[in-house]
């Protein structure tokens, strides 16, 4: 059963107990963005309706407002652009890392890439912000759910499981960034006390508990966009592989165990000359069983115009020398994103993905402000999967974000068997990917091996600051590159304190929610 991803505001009234409250986070001062005089009793009257709802959860990935990029965003305080779900990801898991800088002097961009933000820096509050108010709105859904007279259908378990489902990628967005985070699941109070905070741990725990249970309640081939039962293994694949960082005790058998299981549900590796196809504008082609995306975020240049997701990776991307035309746009560039040379250097000579930019760039960077001072990396276009350019082309894109795909769960399996010693055919799959990309293979692929191949595959599909982190090296001055610890043009790179392993709680939700205790450091 299908729903329009863009028109979900017709619904907007039941989100206004979610939202509006301290049950989650205290300073969002979230509004629905259409209130109008429905009721849950007179709307939400068949399955259809519950369907409709449910796509706010989906859409709320994809755009900042129902309204497009220049309506008023679900989150008040908080630019459309700036607040826009992929991009506030995007700049919080890439930024701080040696796969990309940025040339802008927006607030406090640059002081990502220095690592050197406060608990008030805005792109971080930003994140935190779109990160709870996505869970606040999954909670809202299943409450509605649960309240239905028909509750029970299948059909409805089958929503109730794909709010679950997103409502768990953003707990793992928020475990990840944010460690010890402010708690709510549909069984807490709406517009009573302020949530109290949950360990690390315990919401680990909890999420796996989750997961489990949801996972059995989804399809195995979902239809396109929809969660099923692939998301929600990729979701305990990542908590187990990243088990050390999150608990203490690693757990790379349990993270095989799931990579297995995404494996047999039937995704397949695409092949070499199909590869750019994942990140082109019609990419949804690759999505779904039989192919290698899992779960992908809907982008398109009519019903999702957003200031973010791909439009801002894309047109970030494309500045200097480079004819917008010739990556599918329809509009100018943006100019602002590039890789450091440390990133370049990762590269063979032979290596497909090694997709850059250098007529009128330098490797080196030495202004961080000047878009030419550093490779471009043109990994994502917004053309057809044939090379042409859709003839009705924007500054907007049609490039579907991959927020997991089989080539990472190859290399997760690859880590187990390398990094945690469990018996699997991991290194078998971490050279299916450097053939692929034209690269030999590795017989006995070291740590290091495998984290190199992580940062060439899935350059700027938000996974490169958490894996350093995994491998203790985002801070570390044992591996540093270009203006790392600093966001000026002068001094050297340099390892920094390791509270910025973490991102702190928004100041502001410390301040309004006395159960909150503020990161180490912050």
């Amino acid at each position: 059963m299908k729903f329009n991803i863009k028109k979900t505001a017709i619904f907007s009234f039941a989100f206004a107990a979610a939202v509006s409250f301290t049950s989650c986070v205290g300073d969002l001062d979230v509004t629905p963005i259409d209130p109008n005089l429905d009721t849950p009793d007179n709307v939400l009257t068949s399955s259809e309706a519950y369907n409709q709802l449910l796509a706010k959860c989906y859409s709320a990935l994809a755009v900042s407002s129902p309204d497009g990029d220049s309506g008023s965003p679900d989150i008040s305080g908080i630019d459309g652009g700036f607040g826009q779900y992929l991009r506030a990801l995007y700049n919080l898991q890439e930024l701080p890392t040696d796969e990309a800088v940025i040339g802008w002097n927006d607030q406090t961009i640059k002081d990502l890439h220095g690592l050197q933000w406060t608990s008030s820096d805005v792109f971080v509050s930003a994140c935190y912000s779109r990160v709870f108010y996505q869970i606040s709105i999954c909670n809202e859904v299943i409450r509605q759910i649960d309240k239905a007279s028909n509750a029970s259908e299948s059909l409805m378990q089958q929503y109730r499981a794909e709010a679950r489902a997103l409502r768990g990628l953003s707990y793992l967005h928020a475990i990840d960034l944010f460690g010890n985070v402010p708690f709510a699941d549909e069984n807490s109070e709406v517009g009573g006390a302020n949530p109290q905070q949950i360990s690390r741990a315990d919401l680990f725990t909890w999420m796996v508990k989750d997961m489990e249970e949801c996972a059995e309640q989804l399809p195995a081939s979902p239809e396109k966009y929809r969660a099923g039962k692939g998301l929600a293994y990729m979701i305990l694949a990542k908590l187990y592989l990243n088990a050390k960082v999150y608990t203490g005790t690693a757990n790379y058998a349990k993270c095989a165990e799931y990579c297995q299981k995404i494996i047999d549900l039937g995704y397949k590796l695409e092949s070499s000359s199909d590869y750019y196809k994942m990140f082109c504008a019609d990419n949804d082609q690759m999505l779904g069983v039989g192919h290698e995306i899992i779960f992908s975020i809907y982008q398109d240049h009519i019903n999702t115009q957003a200031y973010g997701g791909t439009t801002y990776i894309v047109c970030g991307e494309i500045g200097g020398n480079m004819d917008p035309a010739a990556y599918g746009l329809g509009g100018n560039g943006w100019g602002g994103l590039r890789v450091t040379p440390q990133f370049v250097d990762k590269f063979d000579i032979t290596d497909q993905r090694a997709q850059f930019f250098t007529d009128g760039q330098t490797k080196t960077i030495s202004d961080l402000s000047n878009f030419q001072s550093g490779y471009a990396f043109t990994k994502y276009t917004n053309l057809l999967a044939d090379g042409t350019k859709m003839s009705d082309a924007n500054s907007f894109v049609d490039t579907d974000f991959p927020v997991f795909r089989l080539g990472d769960v190859y290399l997760m399996l690859a880590e187990c068997q390398v990094v945690g010693g469990v018996s699997c055919d991991g290194v078998a799959k971490f050279n299916e990917i450097r053939n692929r990309a034209g690269v030999a293979s590795i017989a006995n692929p070291t740590a290091q091996d495998i984290l190199d191949e992580r940062a060439r595959e899935l350059a700027w599909e938000c996974h490169r600051r958490s894996d350093l982190v995994r491998f203790g090296l985002l801070t570390s001055s044992d591996y540093l590159w270009s203006h790392k610890g600093m966001n000026s043009n002068v001094g050297t790179p340099h390892g920094v304190d390791s509270k910025y392993n973490l991102f702190p709680l928004a100041s502001s939700d410390i301040i309004s929610n006395p159960n909150l205790t503020q990161n180490v450091g912050y």
